[in-house]
């Protein structure tokens, strides 16, 4: 089974007339084997690798940090407070699509329905977007290019902020024809274009989101495509354009919307000579990539791997469906590894089994300082103090996160945001929440 693909990995919370029921069991921790992934490279210097060593890491082993001249160590300043974002409780209906930029200006989609349980077929929705200039202390109600919707319709659209002043709003229809709009002037003004991929790029420029579109059959839809090849999403106008130069794994590769703080792409896929899982990485902009296997403990290359890139390490979630019996879950983790070279090797430091905990994650892990990294499951957090090998239970719940360009966001409920740049401290701020319940 293939997971679905999507540009910020977050559309499947866009329709939220679907709230998901998920099982959770189990309490004991326990750990897994380690061993290291093999590299290949392709696109020029610094495309090869060699083969690490195997073996179960040691604590001492697994919180030491890399050395300033450490392959893939992030710059100083990358992992520092977090940024204050102001709440705004009382804008209309409820947002999603939260997307930021690097100066710490914001967008948000916003969905206000009204109607009748009884008569569901004459409810509509209202869509709006919500603007959060860079340096403001308040966010701003701006026109929204899409139109209203039905209440039987549900809400499909999706916003990619792509640098200061600058989105595109998809409408959400299949195929490439479906309707975007474009604002450089921070939704002022909205250009119409369509999804259509036009052209190549040599790289992913600053402020660009990286996604994929079908490549055999062209334009085909998902379901229908056989093979897909990275898109970049550009900020300069908002079209889509195929990468001239994309990593080998397979013919769905998954990338990861947003770089890393290092500055780093990532995309997972399959290895080809192995069938496994494995994933790449670009440090030059997606001009040469380093693809490197995963220590996996399956056969199969599974559904994708989330990659969240700490200051001391790398981790990678390998996703895909569980074997060796327990309870079913919706978003299965294998396993969790973890890598000290910037992801050149790597080291298999949990293996999901039947009942130990975590079994799930929604989003990417959580990197911190040291060996910390946290994981947000299906019904509770849990947090990990020696690289992934042990987990404790958090009382805080569950939550989704995924990176933005000013850390990682925690949503934790349909109104309650956080932002984290170091993994420890997170500044929470609400959006829209007095239309919850109604409608």
């Amino acid at each position: 089974m293939r997971g679905s693909v999507g540009v910020a990995g977050a559309v499947v919370a866009l329709v939220l007339m679907v709230v998901a029921g998920c099982t959770d069991s189990g309490a004991n921790p326990g750990g897994g084997a380690g061993s290291s992934g093999t590299q290949e490279g392709q696109g020029g210097p610094g495309g090869s690798g060699g083969s690490g060593a195997s073996g179960t890491p040691r604590p001492s082993t697994v919180s030491g940090a890399p050395s300033p001249a450490a392959p893939g160590a992030p710059p100083a300043g990358a992992f520092g407070a977090p940024p204050r974002i102001p709440s705004a409780p009382a804008l209309p209906g409820w947002a999603h699509s939260l997307g930021f930029a690097r100066d710490g200006s914001g967008f948000a989609l916003l969905a206000e329905c009204v109607g009748d349980q009884a008569a569901p077929e004459s409810g509509f929705c209202r869509q709006h977007v919500a603007v959060l200039d860079a340096g403001a202390r308040e966010w701003v109600l701006r026109r929204s290019p899409l139109p209203r919707v039905l209440g039987t319709e549900g809400i499909s659209s999706n916003l990619l902020s792509l640098g200061p002043g600058r989105a595109l709003v998809e409408e959400g229809g299949p195929g490439p024809a479906a309707r975007t709009w474009f604002t450089q002037d921070g939704g002022r003004s909205w250009r119409p274009g369509e999804q259509r991929t036009v052209g190549t790029t040599p790289d992913i420029p600053e402020g660009a989101v990286l996604a994929t579109d079908c490549a055999d059959p062209a334009e085909a839809l998902p379901d229908a495509c056989e093979r897909e090849r990275l898109v970049v999403v550009s900020p300069r106008d908002g079209r889509r354009r195929a990468l001239a130069r994309g990593p080998l794994l397979g013919a769905h590769p998954r990338p990861q919307g947003q770089p890393e703080p290092d500055g780093s792409w990532w995309v997972s896929g399959t290895d080809p000579l192995s069938g496994r899982a494995a994933v790449a990485f670009s440090r030059d902009g997606g001009r040469r990539w380093t693809v490197s296997r995963l220590p996996s403990p399956a056969m199969d290359s599974g559904w994708y791997t989330a990659v969240a890139v700490g200051k001391d390490a790398v981790y990678a979630a390998e996703m895909g469906d569980l074997s060796g019996g327990g309870e079913p879950v919706k978003n299965p983790m294998r396993a969790l590894h973890r890598s000290v070279d910037g992801g050149r090797t790597w080291q298999r430091m949990w293996t999901t089994g039947p009942s130990e905990q975590p079994r799930t994650l929604l989003g990417l892990p959580v990197p911190g300082p040291g060996g910390r990294v946290e994981i947000g499951a299906e019904l509770s957090g849990y947090r990990s103090e020696d690289g992934g090998r042990t987990f404790v239970r958090l009382n805080d719940g569950t939550h989704h996160t995924r990176r933005t360009p000013l850390g990682l966001l925690r949503e934790a409920s349909r109104c309650q945001y956080a932002l984290t740049a170091d993994g420890v401290r997170w500044s929470e701020f609400r959006l829209a929440c007095d239309d919850l319940g109604r409608g």
